[in-house]
């Protein structure tokens, strides 16, 4: 028996993987990516940078380079999602009048921007101007009467329709990753899990264009959630171009993070929010450095849509509100029709909305009228109260007054709104477009809020002698404002369908700028919580990732069942054994049949089949990447060649072939438990580490494995529900 080095005359046998080579470390589609590996691999190629600066002025200026990059790619995160965001604003703001009329002086500015120059506005008629004329004034010169309103009407509904139409081709035919809010899947993959091609240049695209045209088309949608998606887009893109980030999934997503927070800080022009939500809502792995380079990116992001001024009032947001997530249909028979589902779904609300004047105008300007405080130069019809010809107070202190018709007028108006919002918003989510359920559910808690509102109001001002009024409304006084409750109604619906409490309450605030109404959204928030918590503990969020089956471990779910590892582990009794590799007994062509005839991620390494000693983990990929590059630039491997993971080669007969060193690929230190530690245990450590696998044994002897996909069966089991349903096909 001779050793194979002095076989093949070289006392050292080479490894050919001391040189790397491509897609060694990367992962598949639709797999988990195993965070204590990322995490370690960044910590060697720290090392290695630290141990270099020293050696050189170079090196050095290279390692502050290395130092600063994640911080240049926030930079650049923040100005292109700000810049994106203002352009959406600004397209949008366009495209939704268009539907209405044209401005003859530059048909690409709005109404409101079309007014804006001209010099014959006055303040009573300041959205008339004529520049901007209707479309029956433009075609039939005719402005009021049937004809003009039925061309109107008509125009109305053939502009929607090609906006939604357009959007639905161009999401189906080059990204269908573009279609929904994203905020789920994000949470999915900042969790670990890799969707190729959700984050790639195209979605960012055409998610960018279609987002435009489906917010324009008065569909029930809103942009906020798509926002987030848009700027984790250009996290993604930005990532690619470092290698820290691009050649690690872990530090990758630490960037994601930053971009979620930099789209919420510009969908709603609330950076601080925009921190507290990736942090409490969509982010997994959140360390310290990330939360202040969230920080950055936010600001950064918020400065530069608020230097664009999309609105043209120095605000970040049209009037303060906004944002997310969706529904995809799967057993409809509309849903397996996608382009019919959308064009049914715009055509019914453009007819149906067109008539009310609460529904005909974007939903972003429908809240900020319901916000708005009604002063003594607003001319809404929410504000025509009669007033005493007697008053002599300030403008700014509006005693409570009783309604007038107008009053009664919007409240039936916003009655039917109400219930049209709530039924066709629920059609609306899952269809294959983008599409945001913030907005949607703002504008529901809004009306309904502002409903309420008035109605306390007048209680207030006919019944002041009542009990609940008398101790802190006096005649005369102003005692409610029916915008707060407007606004509280916005914040508890939005809370109630994402579950939101922190995050929440800073958005709010920061779009409004009323920090002293702190305390009423604080208990709207819990209290929608509670309620919603009453009827089923999934948010919004959670609930669309259960609907499609990502393997998503959610940290706000407690496992306390008294079950053990070796109740969970593969195999069980009555299955196969276990499929292992041997340290060093087992040909290449004995690795390509094992890998050929399984679907594993990855196998267990033994001493040998009979003690089963493990020694280690080697993942699939890597094998069959590492097989391949041995046979490219390796000379004498062939199938029979054996394959060894020990640090010296195995002593083998005269003449055999060249064997195949593969100790490189190998995880020295997987991550074991007994065959007793209890599931709770179990069920914490994968959600703490991001495990993809743990190897269960007993006093060192390999008895199973433990999947990420096996603690999510064993708690949907648990829970009386079906296993399989949730499983991401």
């Amino acid at each position: 028996m001779v050793n194979a080095g002095e076989m093949n005359g070289s006392g050292n046998l080479m490894d050919f993987l001391d040189e790397p080579f491509p897609d060694v470390g990367t992962y598949e589609d639709f797999h988990t990516i195993d965070w204590l590996r990322e995490k370690s691999r960044d910590t060697d190629r720290h090392r290695k940078i630290t141990s270099k600066s020293k050696e050189s002025i170079w090196e050095f200026i290279k390692s502050l380079l290395d130092a600063w990059s994640g911080w240049v790619v926030m930079l650049l995160i923040g100005l292109l999602a700000g810049t994106l965001a203002g352009v959406i604003d600004l397209a949008v703001d366009w495209m939704t009048d268009l539907k209405e009329g044209v401005c003859l002086s530059a048909f690409w500015y709005s109404h409101e921007q079309c007014c804006w120059t001209s010099n014959e506005t006055t303040f009573d008629d300041r959205d008339k101007c004529p520049q901007w004329q209707k479309w029956s004034e433009l075609l039939v010169n005719q402005s009021e009467g049937a004809s003009a309103y039925i061309l109107n009407y008509f125009l109305y509904i053939l502009w929607a329709l090609c906006f939604a139409f357009l959007a639905v081709s161009l999401v189906r035919v080059f990204a269908p990753y573009a279609c929904g809010s994203g905020i789920p899947e994000i949470k999915t993959i900042l969790s670990g899990f890799i969707i190729r091609g959700y984050l790639g240049k195209w979605t960012l695209l055409i998610k960018t264009v279609t987002l435009v045209l489906v917010v324009s088309s008065g569909l029930s949608l809103g942009k906020e959630g798509p926002l987030v998606h848009v700027a984790c887009c250009c996290g993604n893109f930005f990532s690619s171009l470092f290698s820290k980030y691009s050649k690690n999934e872990g530090k990758r997503r630490e960037v994601l993070s930053a971009a979620a927070a930099a789209g919420v800080s510009v969908a709603f022009g609330a950076p601080i929010g925009g921190v507290l939500f990736s942090l409490e809502e969509v982010s997994y792995y959140f360390p310290l450095k990330t939360l202040w380079r969230s920080f950055f990116a936010a600001l950064v992001a918020a400065f530069t849509l608020r230097s664009i001024n999309p609105f043209g009032n120095s605000r970040l947001v049209l009037f303060y509100v906004e944002y997310h997530t969706p529904w995809r249909r799967k057993t409809t028979r509309l849903g397996k029709y996608p382009v019919l589902e959308v064009i049914v779904i715009t055509a019914i609300t453009a007819i149906i909305a067109y008539p009310n004047p609460y529904t005909r105008r974007s939903t972003s300007e429908l809240i900020s009228e319901l916000f708005n405080d009604c002063g003594a130069l607003e001319s809404s019809q929410l504000c025509d109260y009669i007033n005493d010809p007697n008053m002599t107070r300030p403008v700014d202190d509006i005693p409570d007054r009783p309604a007038g018709p107008g009053v009664y007028t919007a409240m039936w108006q916003l009655a039917l709104a109400l219930v049209f919002k709530i039924v066709i918003t629920i059609f609306t989510f899952g269809m294959k477009i983008p599409s945001g359920l913030f907005i949607p559910s703002m504008a529901v808690g809004a009306m309904a809020g502002r409903m309420v509102g008035i109605g306390v109001e007048q209680l207030a001002y006919h019944h002041h002698d009542w009990i609940i009024f008398r101790n802190w409304c006096r005649p005369g006084a102003d005692c409610v404002t029916p915008g707060l409750y407007a606004m509280v109604g916005a914040a508890a619906c939005l809370g109630g369908v994402t579950r939101m409490t922190v995050s929440l309450v800073v958005i709010m605030f920061e779009l409004t700028g009323g920090l002293e109404y702190i305390v009423p959204l604080m208990a709207a928030a819990v209290t929608s919580k509670w309620v919603a918590d009453a009827f089923g503990k999934e948010g919004i969020y959670e609930a669309h990732i259960h609907l499609n089956g990502y393997p998503f471990l959610d940290v706000k779910d407690e496992f306390t069942h008294r079950t053990l590892a070796t109740d969970v582990m593969r195999p069980r009794r009555g299955e196969a054994p276990l499929s292992v590799l041997t340290q060093d007994s087992m040909t290449v062509e004995d690795v390509e049949t094992l890998i050929k005839e399984t679907d594993y991620n990855g196998f267990p390494v033994v001493v040998s089949k009979d003690s089963e000693r493990l020694i280690g983990f080697a993942q699939r990929r890597e094998l069959i990447l590492a097989i391949k590059n041995a046979r490219q630039r390796q000379d004498g491997v062939v199938s029979n060649s054996i394959v060894y993971f020990t640090e010296d080669p195995p002593e083998l007969p005269p003449n055999s072939p060249h064997p195949l060193k593969l100790r490189r690929i190998l995880n020295l230190s997987p991550f074991t438990v007994t065959d007793h530690t209890p599931m709770e245990t179990v069920v914490d450590i994968f959600r703490k580490l991001g495990l993809r696998q743990c190897l269960v044994t007993r006093s060192g002897r390999l008895l199973g494995i433990i999947t990420k996909k096996d603690v999510l069966r064993h708690m949907a089991q648990m829970a009386n529900q079906d296993p399989e349903s949730i499983m991401f096909n």
